[in-house]
């Protein structure tokens, strides 16, 4: 971009929120959401994603932890179908987190990740079967 001040494009005006209404988050550093030289199916994967995880980025840091205890919490808590699929939303919800992180995972991370997400389901399966 030019150093003449005359030829930089004008800004837009600052948006006035509502009173009460916070700004929203900036998104992280860096070039691209996406992986490069990624396979269609990471590819699909990610641009699928991408809308939910900005929407979720602009959500208080703490909600989703917060909401992910609650249904871990309810899942044990709770007996049968009802506690089950409160506990196959968590293993759906780390199932998501641990695809979109996969390429950058070492081998013991992505172990961790694959087992934490089969106990996860296997407590869902023993849940609704009593």
């Amino acid at each position: 971009m030019s150093s003449n001040g005359a030829r930089q494009a004008p800004r837009p005006p600052a948006r006035q929120g509502l009173p009460g209404q916070r700004r929203p988050r900036p998104l992280p550093k860096g070039d691209t959401l996406l992986t490069p030289a990624a396979s269609p199916a990471r590819q699909a994967l990610e641009q699928r994603s991408a809308t939910p995880l900005l929407w979720a980025h602009q959500l208080p840091a703490w909600l989703i932890p917060l909401l992910a205890v609650g249904l871990l919490v309810a899942g044990l808590a709770v007996r049968g179908w009802a506690g089950a699929a409160a506990l196959v939303a968590v293993a759906a919800l780390l199932g998501w987190l641990a695809a979109l992180s996969w390429p950058r995972l070492s081998a013991q991370g992505r172990l961790l990740r694959i087992a934490a997400v089969a106990v996860v389901l296997a407590a869902a399966v023993l849940r609704g079967l009593h």
